[in-house]
């Protein structure tokens, strides 16, 4: 993915003549044209000026419902302009963070009539007035209705303009011409220098060295001529090199950074850019000197490194983050030791309130008095999150200046209050602190506000998956019985555990349902999923079951009849279940399963084996399909146990070992209550850990028909 060529070609060359006239005359120093294929959702790049194609590759594709400037513009039909580093990093947090330059941009939509061909993105450097001014909008707006008419006509001949596999890259303009009298000059002029000079291309490779620069980097012209410097010099590689060129290119802006020339030369490059490429001067530093400071602040420093890839890795991980808490933890986590605060403060809008989700480096006792605090309240949080404009205080001066009854705590003396705003709306606040002051320079506080950005998203998307999580949760508890009936003759136990952290509520459940004075119908079931749709299914088919066996319906009926209702509701989610019918005064029980796990019987002397019952296909798939049934004894001392199968399956377990470890825990098991032995089979240690699945339990023991009871089902 090095450079394609710059002929332009594929007919492209009808727009490359007025995109490069537009930028002139609008003054950018960078310019994008992308295209819209017919019947495509991604718009792709086609052509580009004053970049190279190694800064634009990440781009070169963007889906149409992405949030960028242009896709915003190719939506609304209207240009954008982001008038800065801080508005881009507040508006369009992922470029804000993947872009941390110092630009301004503005984006228009290709349109003819109702059709839509793709757009065009421009870049000014940072000295650009905060504005478009009228001669550039309107420069922007007839480029943009020509190429919009240029593309409708190609498209009406039936040769569309598209874009080629890789995007054109336009040579740059050259501010003038020389004669070879004037360039020899000019080379021995630099030669004599010095100073190390370098010639960088917008691709960044060397096409010029002097004599000084091969002296001081210990390479010689032919050496390094055509390759970048921080892939040709292994002392240079690291992201301060590419990271400064990728600045000047794009912000037009002088940088410098300074590197160590092993073993103890301290080297300063100062990079200028051009619209045709980077001058790069290279100074030694005497001996003795302090490190020259880059870009009049501190010199780079090898935690900046750790930093970026602490930021990186926040960024990819909020997007895996399920519920509030683990957002929170993230946070706490990961951005103290990027940015250093020695306090972090993770706050929400709940309903017109402020409430603290999760903090570090501030005792609980202090943050209290800002825990359920209105959001009308004169406090930097609650002015964050109503106005949506983030806050820097690079002292405490400053701070009480804003807030005279501000509260310290500690020796805190600098503060970055960031609204967290998802969809337009304000979800809540980040508030960092500091033990001394900090001006917190522009390219800080535009990495901090597009971060705030993505917390923003993933505190949204874990507060609608809590919610849910809840639902899901209410509903299905709400659906399982409170208590189980007391059955003469029979002892019974129930257990259900919910799957572990980060997995939604599934449908598993059980059921108890008396059908005379004598006997009863137990049920267990697994509806497939784990949602609120797998929930309120499992409602509905332990509703059906428990009215087909409540007339006293054998086990397998019950099952045809439950299949043929789920089949007409066709739900697309199938379940697996398993019926009992107990007689316990005749000693007796009737199975039938619809692909449930088989069930557990321990005999009075101990002896357990694993039933396994004429299969039965799971409920919803044929309605035609029969269930047989099986008898069993059912003699005083034996359990039956009955269990959904995330008790004895895991990914890359057998689960015909488990299974056979669970029957043979429940062969030794000692003769303890109903209740203690239910708790030993859905902890017992040779289950699959961790918990991936829910379970649900429910064991059935045969006693003498004087002696009967219920345990405490224990919904643990």
């Amino acid at each position: 993915m090095e450079r394609p060529t710059p002929a332009v070609a594929g007919g492209l060359e009808q727009l490359a003549g007025p995109f490069r006239r537009a930028m002139r005359e609008a003054g950018a120093s960078s310019g994008f044209v992308y295209l819209l294929p017919p019947g495509e959702r991604v718009v792709r790049l086609a052509l580009a000026s004053g970049a190279s194609w190694r800064i634009a590759a990440p781009w070169a594709r963007v889906t149409t419902d992405a949030s960028t400037p242009l896709t915003d513009a190719m939506r609304e039909r209207r240009l954008v302009w982001v008038g800065g580093q801080e508005e881009m990093a507040s508006r369009y947090p992922k470029m804000g963070l993947a872009l941390p330059y110092e630009f301004l941009l503005a984006a228009a939509p290709f349109t003819s009539g109702t059709n839509l061909w793709g757009g065009a993105v421009f870049l000014w450097p940072v000295w650009h007035p905060p504005q478009l001014r009228p001669r550039e909008r309107d420069t922007i707006d007839a480029f943009c209705r020509g190429a919009g008419l240029l593309l409708q006509q190609a498209s009406d001949q039936g040769t569309p303009l598209l874009p080629a596999s890789e995007p054109q890259i336009l040579p740059p303009s050259r501010s003038r011409t020389t004669d070879r009298g004037e360039t020899l000059e000019a080379v021995e002029f630099i030669e004599r220098l010095p100073m190390g000079c370098w010639a960088l291309d917008l691709d960044g490779r060397i096409t010029y060295s002097n004599a000084a620069a091969a002296e001081l980097v210990g390479a010689g012209a032919a050496d390094v001529m055509g390759t970048r410097p921080w892939e040709s010099l292994p002392w240079l590689q690291g992201p301060d090199f590419e990271e400064r060129y990728r600045a000047a290119v794009l912000s037009h802006r002088p940088t410098s950074f300074t590197a160590l020339h092993p073993p103890d030369q301290w080297l300063t490059f100062h990079l200028y850019p051009g619209a045709s490429g980077i001058s790069v001067h290279i100074i030694a530093r005497p001996a003795g000197q302090e490190t020259p400071a880059a870009d009049g602040g501190s010199p780079a420093e090898p935690g900046e490194s750790a930093r970026h890839h602490s930021l990186m890795h926040l960024a990819a991980t909020l997007t895996e983050a399920v519920g509030v808490n683990d957002v929170a933890a993230l946070v706490a986590h990961q951005l103290v030791p990027a940015f250093g605060p020695q306090g972090l403060a993770l706050m929400a809008n709940d309903e017109g309130r402020l409430r603290i989700l999760g903090h570090s480096g501030y005792s609980s006792e202090f943050l209290d008095r800002y825990d359920g605090a209105p959001l009308t309240a004169d406090t930097p949080p609650t002015h964050v999150l109503s106005t949506g404009v983030p806050t820097f205080f690079a002292s405490f001066q400053d701070f009480k200046r804003a807030y005279p009854g501000a509260v310290r705590y500690g020796s805190r003396d600098a503060w970055a209050f960031l609204p967290l705003i998802a969809s337009g709306r304000s979800v809540g606040a980040l508030v960092l602190s500091y033990d001394q002051p900090r001006p917190f320079p522009p390219a800080e506080r535009a990495v901090l506000i597009s971060l705030a950005g993505l917390i923003a998203q993933a505190l949204d998307r874990a507060r609608l998956y809590d919610a849910k999580h809840q639902l899901a949760h209410t509903l299905q508890t709400a659906l399982l019985p409170k208590a189980l009936p007391g059955i003469p003759g029979l002892d019974v136990a129930a257990r259900y555990l919910p799957a572990g952290q980060g997995l939604d509520i599934g449908g598993d459940f059980y059921d108890l349902i008396p059908c005379d004075a004598a006997d009863a119908t137990a049920v267990i079931g697994d509806v497939q999923g784990h949602n609120v749709t797998a929930a309120a299914l499992m409602g509905q088919v332990r509703t059906a079951v428990h009215a087909y066996a409540t007339l006293g319906t054998p086990p397998g009926d019950v099952l045809a009849r439950t299949n043929r209702l789920l089949t007409d509701l066709d739900p697309g989610l199938f379940t697996s279940c398993l019926i009992a019918h107990l007689d316990p005064s005749r000693r007796h029980a009737r199975l039938a399963t619809a692909g449930h796990p088989p069930p557990l019987l321990r005999h009075p002397d101990g002896r357990t084996e694993i039933l396994r019952l004429p299969p039965g296909l799971l409920l919803g798939i044929d309605p035609k399909a029969a269930y047989p049934a099986t008898d069993i004894p059912l003699r005083p001392g034996t359990v039956l146990a009955l269990y959904t199968d995330g008790l004895v399956e895991a990914p890359g377990a057998d689960i015909e070992a488990t299974t056979e470890a669970l029957a043979q825990l429940l062969a030794h098991a000692a003769d303890p209550t109903m209740d203690d032995l239910a708790d030993t089979l859905v902890h017992h240690r040779g289950r699959p850990a961790p918990c991936h699945d829910d379970i649900a339990l429910l064991l059935i023991r045969a006693t003498p028909e004087h002696r009967s009871g219920v345990e405490d089902t224990g919904l643990r």
